[in-house]
């Protein structure tokens, strides 16, 4: 398999790459038995700053499913961090005991920053409300196996564009793959941030902005719902503005199409009805197992690498002072200064565009 040491955001993988870590999750599915072993002796550290249910459990359930160990943390209020610890030398010191690190993490460019000083692979399991490419494996897998192929789709997305992280992935992971086309559904408010429309611009793919589900359900191939993410909101009128903005009902898939498929990353938050839960065409909790099998064939492939120094750190050329408060570099000041690779204006811990200068 093509090496990958880390896996931060979408830009790390490529085509090849995901199909052959794709066919190697299929015959983890189909021959469970002989992938047993395949990690015992072997550690994964579960670094979670941030609560998770699905991604904390399927990766515990994958790297234990593979014979390895795990250890770790769902609440950093237990540990150093505590009393002041740096990211830097928790992820050195966790990276001394462990053959693979995953963190989740509230701040936007966490793994990223990480990535910097650990000796094991790191992978992201959702840094705030910037990529989860975890996910995006778990939603190519479940269009793969449910569909047989991901080329030539109407994809549409519907909810809260702008906090989701699981959004964002999937959005730039789709410029693998020909013909697809989106519909970007939400309110203005809730619109998809400008640094991953440009992705759906530089992949030359096709895209339509709405704020009606009803307008154009009968269009899609895929239906990726998602939840109004309200621990990313500062205003909690505006949360409450918005959260009940999309619901989809069993009524409302009366004129979609027979074989479309209903997915959500979850947790739900009452933007998909129960009635749903019956049709066929949901398949929202199958993904959530198939989640787990690809993760399994993700640790299988970082957990036998060499531990490996990192390069050192060296600061970019760049006078330019990141704003975003949720970015990893409000906390961590000691980070060197990193451009994006989708631009020189950009940070290159969470993408956002650095500040104008004024004279």
């Amino acid at each position: 398999m093509t090496q990958v040491r880390k896996l931060v955001s979408v830009a790390d993988m490529s085509r090849a790459w995901w199909e052959q870590l794709y066919m190697q999750c299929c015959d983890i599915i189909a021959r469970p038995e002989t992938y047993a072993d395949t990690c015992r002796g072997k550690l994964f550290a579960s670094m979670f700053y941030e609560p998770s249910t699905r991604t904390n459990f399927s990766f515990q359930a994958a790297a234990q499913r593979l014979g390895a160990g795990v250890f770790g943390f769902s609440d950093p209020l237990g540990t150093s961090v505590s009393k002041g610890e740096t990211l830097a030398d928790t992820i050195r010191m966790t990276a001394s005991y462990s053959d693979t690190i995953v963190i989740r993490s509230p701040q936007e460019g966490a793994a990223t920053a990480a990535a910097l000083y650990s000796e094991v692979p790191v992978i992201n399991a959702g840094d705030g409300g910037h990529f989860h490419p975890t996910q995006t494996l778990t939603d190519l897998a479940t269009i793969a196996i449910e569909r047989g192929s991901i080329e030539n789709l109407k994809i549409g997305i519907c909810g809260d564009l702008k906090h989701g992280r699981t959004v964002h992935s999937l959005v730039d992971a789709m410029g693998m793959f020909p013909g697809i086309s989106f519909y970007l559904i939400s309110p203005k408010e809730l619109s998809l941030p400008g640094y991953i429309l440009k992705q759906i611009k530089l992949h030359g793919q096709k895209h339509v902005e709405s704020e009606r589900l009803e307008a154009c359900i009968s269009e899609l191939d895929i239906l990726y719902m998602t939840r109004v993410q309200r621990e990313r909101f500062h205003d909690a009128a505006e949360y409450r503005r918005l959260k009940d903005v999309y619901i989809l009902t069993k009524k409302m898939l009366s004129g979609a199409k027979s074989d479309l498929l209903i997915m959500h990353p979850l947790p739900r938050y009452g933007e998909i009805t129960t009635d749903v839960d019956d049709d066929p065409r949901a398949v929202y909790f199958q993904q959530a197992r198939y989640g787990m099998f690809i993760r399994m064939s993700l640790l299988l492939e970082f957990m036998h690498l060499p531990r490996q120094l990192p390069p050192p750190v060296t600061f970019d050329l760049t006078t330019l002072q990141c704003n975003n408060p949720a970015c990893v570099t409000q906390s961590d000041v000691y980070l060197p200064k990193l451009v994006s690779q989708l631009g020189a204006d950009r940070c290159g811990y969470c993408d956002k565009k650095f500040p104008l200068l004024s004279f």
